[in-house]
């Protein structure tokens, strides 16, 4: 057997030293000699095929932890199989992705097309559930005609917290909203939310809550989110997410540290780095800019969903688009959501809001 030094080995397969000592690590391409005594990595000339077939496939994209099944596949047909699912999959996100480009372009443009004549409501349900593994609930869930909001409490006073976040939007819910300074409007209630969070939360950053909130104007949709609960938007069948979690692994994402696909099992996904607390000067939801603020146009058709993680974490997207287009009205996708979630073994508490924007009816309040 010929062997080749870890430098000339990498060179071959056009790899560099650095990434065949992580793929060593990670059980990919283990050496075929380790010299006992320096340590040095050897490798034989055989093994130059699978060392491309990594590069290659990381090249495509694909996560290592794929690659590993790929590389450990013995019959070459199956390994295309795998390869072809993967692209596939790839495909269809990318389409989403082009989608979701040309919405955020006819959002951003102003050029989104509705008719100005039409007056628009909102359909809505809204439920809360256990799962089954937590002893309580510390999410809220809350469906207005103008006014959706889901919190998924954390901490020991987590319950509390979400609930009193919610509430004290609630106001909200009861007049129309100043179509010109909506913003400024959901902008004060969430300060007045995060001063009852530090109310309930004592003073404690321990304990706190996530919040996603959409406050309806009859044409609009103000949104404003802080945390890991989501809102997301079905239009036209395909399913986009609104809003951008504020964890840790989201981050590692945005920098290209990891891949979404990663992040997915990635033991700290649930690592808030933004959230509304108990404590004075973190409370993160309290200085100006913490969160995320913006109007949404709407259009006739488009069904919207707020949930908490217990949800979002526990189905993949592809489940909860065909969940959504499959529920006639959103009190038959709320529970169609939820007991998903709790077939899929309920690990947390699951929090769903759906709202339908649908024409109002002769003498029906438009918002």
């Amino acid at each position: 057997m010929r062997m080749l030094t870890i430098g000339a080995f990498a060179r071959a397969a056009r790899l560099s030293p650095k990434a065949l000592r992580l793929y060593d690590e990670l059980d990919l391409l283990r050496p075929a000699r380790v010299d006992p005594d320096t340590g040095y990595r050897h490798y034989a000339v055989e093994q130059l095929e699978q060392a491309r077939l990594v590069a290659w496939l990381r090249r495509l994209g694909m996560p290592l932890a794929r690659i590993r099944e790929v590389c450990a596949l013995t019959d070459p047909a199956d390994a295309a199989r795998e390869i072809r699912a993967y692209w596939a999959r790839v495909e269809a996100e990318t389409a989403a992705r082009r989608d979701l480009a040309l919405f955020l372009v006819d959002q951003l443009s102003g050029t989104t097309e509705r008719e100005p004549t039409t007056m628009l409501t909102l359909r809505h349900s809204a439920h809360s559930d256990r799962g089954r593994v937590r002893p309580v609930n510390q999410d809220t869930a809350y469906a207005g005609g103008r006014l959706l909001a889901v919190a998924d409490g954390f901490g020991p006073a987590g319950g509390p917290a979400s609930s009193a976040a919610v509430e004290a939007l609630r106001f909200l819910d009861t007049e129309a909203p100043p179509a010109g300074g909506v913003l400024n409007l959901l902008e004060d209630a969430v300060r007045a939310a995060t001063d009852a969070v530090r109310d309930v939360a004592d003073g404690s950053d321990e304990a706190g809550t996530t919040l996603t909130a959409l406050l309806w104007t009859g044409s609009q949709l103000a949104l404003v989110h802080i945390g890991d609960t989501r809102a997301y938007l079905l239009r036209d069948g395909a399913l986009f997410r609104v809003t951008h979690d504020h964890t840790l692994v989201q981050s590692l994402v945005d920098e290209g540290r990891l891949t979404p696909e990663e992040a997915e099992t990635h033991p700290q996904r649930t690592l808030l780095l933004k959230a509304l607390t108990g404590a004075p000067e973190a409370g993160t939801g309290g200085a100006s800019g913490s969160y995320d603020l913006r109007l949404h146009e709407a259009r006739r058709g488009d069904r919207y969903l707020l949930c908490s993680d217990g949800l979002s974490q526990t189905l993949p997207e592809d489940t909860l688009r065909a969940l959504l287009s499959a529920a006639p009205d959103p009190t038959a996708a709320v529970t169609a959501l939820i007991d998903a979630a709790n077939e899929a073994g309920g690990p947390d508490n699951v929090s769903c809001v759906v709202a339908d924007v649908v024409e109002a009816v002769s003498g029906e309040e438009a918002g």
